[in-house]
């Protein structure tokens, strides 16, 4: 893919990974024009600020993906669309149900909608793990918003120069907003770390692994497939003893909708799974993807749950401290 004729749109775009994936885009891609789309009129400024140098490149569009308008104005010329929008606070969403569904739900209809119009190339999902098995509102929105972008190619057709929609589903983010890292980073000036359960597990991702990981789908994608990469676990309670060896730890019990283990693929989609050395796809259960696409490499897998309990890959102390090391040396 000839990055350097692209126009990219990135919903979402002042958040952690937005971010992060303009700047990996900077310094690896160099597209002509990023545009980011975020309604944070503060993070916006903030952010061209920090990225002053690269004004050239960017522009920085007020607007929410809730109005549809505002985002068919923000795809003409673009071929490229990667939506990291959400409502993402898990207890916050189950006492304002409302809002989750608005902007996750209806605002990703509103994305496909304007992304269909505008004839955007290529369109991609931010998913989360809260998606596989969910038992909360989040996971629950995130569910409706990958099966919307995997069904988006219906509406998009066949043929030459025809949008391809597709969605890539991960896990925690190391040191992104709302991780557990900052929390714990606050809560050891006071001298006790709150752990929901003892037993808790979580998948992790780095920042720059995810920008890489959403890169790479975007070159191979070929519309419909949902692709999640693999990834190793981590025990909650070591994270917790690595960042502040010397806090207590107190157990609060588990926040509403919140999970002890994660999942990434259940035993349903894994019946659908072609598994590739570094990641996984799992396959839509619609004619269209294998009609198009007939010869698909990858090896099938007898069914099974990528939990994150039972995953045979797990960070080392030493490795989740190699890992935490520019947060533990400026906290």
């Amino acid at each position: 893919m000839q990055w350097s004729k692209k126009v990219v749109l990135i919903t979402g775009g002042t958040g952690s990974f937005g971010r992060a994936f303009v700047s990996y885009l900077l310094s690896k891609r160099e597209p002509p024009v990023i545009r980011i789309f975020s309604r944070d009129e503060f993070k916006q400024f903030k952010m061209q600020q920090a990225m002053a140098r690269n004004a050239a490149h960017l522009r920085f569009l007020l607007g929410d993906v809730r109005d549809e308008s505002r985002l068919r104005r923000a795809m003409e010329g673009v071929d490229i669309v990667v939506h990291a929008a959400a409502l993402k606070q898990i207890p916050l969403g189950e006492y304002n149900p409302f809002e989750p569904i608005q902007t996750n739900i209806l605002g990703t209809r509103n994305v496909l909608e304007a992304a269909l119009d505008a004839g955007v190339g290529k369109v991609i999902l931010i998913s989360s793990d809260k998606a596989a098995y969910p038992v909360n509102l989040y996971g629950a929105t995130k569910l409706a918003a990958e099966k919307l972008f995997i069904q988006g190619n219906v509406y998009s057709g066949k043929g030459k120069g025809k949008g391809l929609f597709s969605v890539v589903r991960y896990g925690n983010v190391l040191g992104s907003r709302g991780s557990v890292v900052p929390l714990f980073l606050e809560q050891k000036k006071q001298g006790t770390l709150t752990i929901t359960d003892a037993t808790m597990t979580r998948f992790w991702i780095t920042l720059q692994q995810s920008c890489e990981l959403v890169d790479r789908c975007l070159t191979k994608m070929k519309g419909g497939e949902l692709f999640i990469p693999k990834l190793p676990s981590v025990k909650i309670v070591d994270l917790a003893k690595i960042i502040a060896p010397r806090a207590k730890l107190k157990l609060v019990g588990v926040r509403p909708g919140e999970k002890v283990h994660e999942v990434l693929i259940t035993e349903e989609e894994s019946r659908r799974l072609k598994e590739y050395k570094d990641y996984y796809v799992v396959r839509p259960q619609f004619p269209f993807w294998e009609d198009s696409y007939p010869q698909r490499r990858g090896r099938p897998r007898k069914p099974f749950i990528y939990c994150s309990d039972t995953n045979r890959q797990w960070l080392s102390k030493s490795q989740i401290k190699a890992l935490l090391g520019m947060f533990l040396t400026s906290n």
